[in-house]
């Protein structure tokens, strides 16, 4: 099964740069429609991603959308599948895409919730001040993204990331939050914002 999914996931990304690497006369006529089919190949045709790793883009906030795909294409956050896919990509491109996610309901990955871990999970948000900046429901605001029901095992990979400041392009805030956390709390504050 996970070979299965990681071998879709190459193609798809194989074949989604072949497609942005063939020019930018091509970028520059693609159409909004085949960006979000573009998009959904790997984020879920509902926004909704059930690619190991791979974000949920349903519901995000908006902004928080357009200023990652921004950050993507000037090279500030470093995301080696999207850098073809954004390099040619105006703003108000961007911007479209971001308002098409922002308006999709965000759903659950499907991944077991583990309810123990959202229990302890719980705690450490609470600890952490994480309903200050991402809102009481983990929905997220403005840049600060939605943190309910997000795949499991892409916030691990993300709080992992930010404790040990690999993640670039992100606001150093993030850092601080996790700093100190063993990769359990990590696991138990993940299956706790994929649970709400």
């Amino acid at each position: 099964m996970r070979f299965a999914m990681r071998w879709r996931r190459s193609l798809v990304l194989g074949l989604a740069a072949a497609v942005f690497c063939a020019g930018s006369a091509f970028a520059q006529n693609v159409s909004l429609a085949e960006r979000i089919q573009l998009c959904a190949s790997c984020h879920g045709e509902d926004g909704s991603s059930r690619i190991e790793k791979i974000p949920s883009l349903a519901g995000q906030p908006e902004f928080r959308v357009l200023v990652q795909l921004i950050l993507m294409r000037e090279g500030v956050r470093k995301v080696e599948t999207m850098e073809a896919i954004v390099k040619d990509m105006k703003d108000d491109e961007m911007d479209a895409l971001a308002k098409h996610f922002a308006k999709l309901p965000p759903k659950p990955s499907g991944e077991p919730i583990d309810a123990s871990l959202v229990r302890r999970g719980a705690v450490l948000a609470k600890q952490r001040n994480c309903v200050s900046c991402h809102l009481p429901t983990l929905a997220g605001q403005q840049q600060i993204p939605r943190l309910a029901k997000q795949r499991v095992d892409y916030l691990i990979q993300a709080l992992k990331e930010f404790r040990d400041s690999k993640r670039s392009g992100s606001d150093t805030l993030m850092n601080g939050a996790v700093a100190g956390l063993s990769d359990a709390d990590l696991t138990a504050l993940a299956h706790y914002a994929a649970s709400r």
